[in-house]
């Protein structure tokens, strides 16, 4: 007997809950970029510049993590999308990581060179610029701080803001020096400790993001449990092919074969199994196939 226990339509994911916080530090990125290109096409300032050029690059993350929910929220299943758009989120998450992944490493790169020839900065109009810059990230930091615990989605697009923020404020420290003393290395040194702050960050983001496309179980859910507790089910003789993998964040699914004995009832089997993973692992949607000993025998001949 073949039981599908959940809805046929995959629940909102948790991200589209915080779309008008996403939209909201998404207009105010893109305002803040816009001041910074012009700032810095104003007085010529390489660090304004290069850091206008970091912020396109978050402005950029966020548009592909709102486009990602837009996608997940409006596109309904189908015969052929039966789960809709629901993984654009995590290859959003993954995009984010990868831009991420570059901005960090040219960061690096370019702060290595200037150590050979550090230019000369104007400091005062670093200064403002930087302080600005931290009160608009610092405003998209709070937007996004509470969806980025359930969303992988939005928490790349605030590991975005958390990265812009911290780059200010390393560019504010590297403005005030150089306005106060000339020292022209104060800025390849932020730039190495921007660096080195964003790749580690950016490496479990990608690692996250991949799990999941992957297919591989949740870190929280031990596969092995589940499948020790479904067996202790009164009635239940074997339970093989046992999946558990994520859909989207906090949408995790389940799907196994339950092969139980010839004098014990499905319904009955099929509630308890349907409890445990809910109850259990707050897996709300599985699939479970309850079945005879003997035709449990069939799937033995399965090659994967």
């Amino acid at each position: 007997m073949a039981h599908q226990h959940g809805p046929s339509v995959p629940p909102a994911s948790a991200s589209g809950r915080y779309i008008g916080r996403l939209a909201a530090a998404f207009a105010i990125g893109f305002g803040f970029m816009v001041l910074e290109f012009m700032v810095g096409i104003v007085t010529g300032s390489l660090a304004v510049l290069s850091d206008a050029a970091h912020m396109l690059t978050d402005v950029f993350g966020l548009g592909v993590a709102l486009l990602a929910i837009l996608l997940a929220k409006r596109t309904t299943p189908t015969a052929t999308r039966t789960f809709g758009m629901y993984r654009g989120e995590v290859f959003s998450a993954l995009v984010n990581a990868v831009l991420l992944f570059g901005v960090a490493g040219f960061v690096l790169v370019e702060a290595i060179n200037r150590f050979r020839d550090p230019p000369e900065v104007s400091g005062l109009p670093v200064l403002l610029v930087a302080l600005a810059g931290m009160a608009a990230n610092a405003a998209a930091f709070v937007l996004l701080r509470s969806g980025a615990k359930e969303s992988l989605n939005l928490r790349g697009a605030y590991l975005e803001v958390l990265a812009d923020f911290v780059a200010s404020f390393g560019v504010l420290v590297s403005g005030a020096v150089t306005l106060l003393t000339g020292w022209r290395y104060a800025d390849p040194i932020v730039g190495v400790g921007i660096a080195l702050f964003v790749l580690p960050r950016v490496i479990a983001l990608a690692r996250r993001s991949l799990r999941i496309l992957l297919q591989h179980a949740p870190e929280r859910i031990d596969v092995d449990e589940v499948a020790t507790k479904l067996e202790a089910i009164g009635g239940v003789a074997d339970v093989h092919d046992l999946h558990v993998w994520t859909l989207t964040s906090g949408m995790e699914v389940a799907s196994a074969h339950i092969a139980v004995d010839d004098h014990v009832h499905g319904t009955s089997v099929l509630h308890a199994a349907q409890r445990v993973l809910a109850d259990d692992y707050r897996i709300e949607h599985a699939t479970l196939q309850v079945e005879s000993c003997d035709a449990a025998r069939r799937c033995d001949h399965l090659t994967w």
